[in-house]
Parts: structure tokens; C-alpha cells; sequence
């Protein structure tokens, strides 16, 4: 990940920062509330978190790049449990108290102190090779939409099926610079987001993709990003036939499937700061950690619901989609 002095804050978002965002959009307690006694809610997390040790444990044992991967994948079940197990007892033990954010960041310590460096790597690769062959197919179904609000509603319906939100007309867009923070690997980025790109790219609009600097769980990274898109140009360096010369790939600096916007790499800072649109995708990003963010710019989060407690807390059911837009008057 990059160093602390090359990461700086989202230059988008509302000031005084301090103020007006916290990267935790489910308040895990409250300033009454005895900070050496854990509330219902840190506890609620902190159970889900151990049950997805398990699963994780599991990846890790097969992890063909990790020297005794079993045993290894042990100790990493072991080790994360324990710490839990302490911010449970104690919440203000490492680096407590604890928010999405930090459960996340301490397993992945866990993890990369361990030697594993990419658990999922193996799915994630199965699952952007099937979604890549689908691709030609996906766009030229969209493109076989005329009406432009149309097109526009089915490739948000590709991103999360069910839920309809109007953009509004190709030409209200051509004025759009778009900033996007993806989620996963697979049909997520490369059947949802990429043709919603694409579209956005052919109306004219500068889109930049803001992915991970390192793997979490399976969201897509850099790297990953940039070869994607890579096997999908054609010859002449387009996507289906659109020029990609307005497509922007950048490194957000996170290394987490949450994301705390007051810690985001230079580059990406560069690239947004005149941007007139900021899309937040996904359950950690678009819904655990930035629903509520305010920016400058219009902005749009978009995600399922896939954990009961968020799905209480938002007066939901779970798998539920949630699409907020914000629009900036003036």
C-alpha cells in the first residue's frame, strides 16, 4: 500500500472534512455509551466477522503461493479469532474501538503477515475469464437499445438487477466527468460497470475507475483492472468499437473492501478533482462506509444489502439494492 505521506484526503468531499464525514455509515456506538464495555451493536459485528473466518481459512489452505498454506491458514483462524475475542473484552484494544473499517484492516494484517497476499486470486481469475467472453454480448444488447434513457436504465440494471434509476438523457451527460470506485472481480466490474463505462464514453464523458491498490477478498485491483480492460480492447485500442481515450485507470491507494475517502492515493486525488459525478459501488463502499458522504459533485451509491445488520439498520431485507443519488443545485 502506498505510504501515509503519499495519501491525502478525497478532494471532493464536502468541507470542513472533519465535520462532515466518517467513513462508518452504521454508528457502532455512541459517546454515552462505557468505552471498556462493548455495545450490542460492536458485538453484532464482531460475531459476523468471526463467522467469515471459516471461509477465509478455508481460501487460504488453498492457496498454491503460500509455503504450507494449512498450517499457516491455522494460525491465521487462530490469530484473528483471538483479536476479536480482545476488542470484544476490551473495544479500545487494537486500535479500538472497532468500526468496519478497522475489523477489515486487522484481518487483513492477519493475512498479509502470514504471507498470504491474495486468497481469492484463483476465483477471481475463473470468474473474469467467463465474464470477458460474455462481455461482446452484453454491450451489443445494450446497444441494440435506441431510446438513450432506455439503454441507460438496462445498463443499470446490469449492475444490480432489479433496481431502476434515471440518469437522465445522453445528452445531460455529455457534460460529465465521472469519477467510479469498483467492487469486484468478474461479471460485477467487467458486465456491470464496464459497459455502464462504456456508454458513459461514448457520450463523451472522461470516466476514471478508481480500483484497489491491494487484494481484498475479491475485489478487483489495479493491476487486475488495467489487464481487463486490456483483453477486451480491440486492435485499434477500443472497447466494442468506442475510442477509450477518455478512460482513466487509477490506483485509489485502498487496500481494504471498505474505503475511508479521507485516505486516497495522490494519483487519484489528481484525476477527481474537478469531477462531476463520484459513483460509490458496492455494499462496503457505496453502503458500509460512505451512504452518507457528502461531496461537492453530484454523487451516486449503489449496492446490495448482503449482511442482516445493515439491512436492520436501513429498515430493509437483506438483498435488498440500495441506489442513492445526490444532486449538487448551483
Amino acid at each position: 500500500m502506498e505510504s501515509d505521506s503519499a495519501m491525502g484526503a478525497f478532494p471532493l468531499l464536502t468541507t470542513p472534512i472533519e465535520s462532515n464525514y466518517r467513513a462508518c455509515t452504521i454508528p457502532y456506538r455512541f459517546p454515552s455509551d462505557n468505552p471498556r464495555k462493548a455495545t450490542p451493536t460492536e458485538i453484532a459485528w464482531i460475531d459476523l466477522f468471526r463467522n467469515s473466518i471459516p471461509s477465509f481459512k478455508k481460501r487460504a489452505e488453498s492457496d498454491t503461493t503460500v509455503v504450507d498454506a494449512p498450517t499457516k491458514a491455522e494460525k491465521f483462524a487462530q490469530r484473528y479469532a483471538d483479536i476479536l475475542d480482545d476488542i470484544k473484552k476490551d473495544p479500545e484494544s487494537h486500535g479500538g474501538p472497532p468500526d468496519c473499517i478497522l475489523l477489515c484492516r486487522l484481518r487483513e494484517q492477519v493475512l498479509r503477515e502470514l504471507g498470504f497476499r491474495d486468497i481469492f486470486k484463483k476465483v477471481k481469475d475463473e470468474e473474469n475469464t467467463k465474464a470477458i467472453s460474455l462481455f461482446p454480448e452484453v454491450v451489443c444488447l445494450n446497444d441494440d437499445i435506441e431510446d438513450g434513457g432506455k439503454r441507460l436504465e438496462n445498463l443499470v440494471r446490469g449492475i444490480f438487477a432489479g433496481n431502476i434509476f434515471d440518469l437522465g438523457s445522453a445528452q445531460l451527460i455529455l457534460q460529465w466527468q465521472a469519477v467510479i470506485f469498483v467492487d469486484n472481480s468478474g461479471a460485477d466490474v467487467i458486465l456491470g460497470i464496464l459497459p455502464f463505462a462504456r456508454e458513459l464514453l461514448k457520450c463523451g464523458t472522461q470516466v476514471v475507475l478508481a480500483a484497489n491498490d491491494l487484494p481484498s477478498i475479491n475485489d478487483v485491483t489495479y493491476p487486475e483492472l488495467i489487464e481487463i480492460i486490456s483483453k477486451l480492447k480491440d486492435e485499434s485500442g477500443k472497447l466494442i468499437g468506442v475510442d477509450t481515450s477518455n478512460l482513466l485507470i487509477a490506483n485509489s491507494g485502498n487496500d481494504l473492501p471498505v474505503i475511508d475517502l479521507t485516505r486516497v492515493s495522490q494519483e487519484l486525488a489528481y484525476l477527481a478533482s474537478d469531477a462531476d459525478l463520484v459513483i460509490l459501488e458496492g455494499m462496503g463502499r457505496g453502503i458500509e462506509t460512505n451512504l452518507y458522504a457528502q461531496f461537492k459533485c453530484d454523487s451516486l451509491k449503489i449496492g446490495m444489502v448482503k449482511h442482516p445488520e445493515v439491512a436492520q439498520f436501513l429498515g430493509g431485507r437483506l438483498y435488498d439494492c440500495v441506489f442513492k443519488y445526490n444532486e449538487v443545485l448551483g
